[in-house]
């Protein structure tokens, strides 16, 4: 499995399972279904990713970046803070394993909240950097 797939499916299976993150949130969605917020007032998805090339001689590697976005209807920004915090917790250094690649290190580099465009929903965003060994 290529490791920007795996990793995509840690972070996904990570989320889901976090009790804390799923009692706010509707969901974690690849494809945002037309109803995603439920009976909740958030809901996360991936947003963009990207991968840099850190291959030596004799290992294939790379810099793994993903943004998971937070989207609350809330009032305020206190649901969308708390759950851009739970997700810090979930995934920063934590010991979390890829069954195929090598996962040396996990980060939370960024965190952001604010203001949505449309005035109402407070959009978070959560960036993780990942660097993945491929075995050869």
């Amino acid at each position: 499995m290529s490791p920007s797939i795996e990793l995509q499916k840690l972070l996904y299976d990570t989320l889901k399972a976090d009790v804390a993150v799923m009692a706010i949130a509707a969901g974690v969605y690849d494809r945002v279904p037309p109803s995603p917020y439920g009976t909740k007032n958030a809901y996360i998805s991936f947003g963009p990713s990207d991968v840099v090339d850190d291959s030596a001689d004799c290992s294939i590697s790379g810099t793994h970046t993903f943004q998971i976005d937070v989207w609350s209807r809330a009032v305020g920004q206190v649901e969308a803070k708390t759950l851009v915090d739970l997700i810090y917790r979930a995934l920063h250094e934590q010991e979390l394993v890829l069954a195929e690649n090598a996962l040396a290190e996990i980060r939370v580099d960024f965190r952001r909240v604010f203001t949505d465009s449309d005035g109402l929903t407070t959009h978070g965003v959560v960036s993780v950097t990942a660097s993945i060994e491929e075995p050869e």
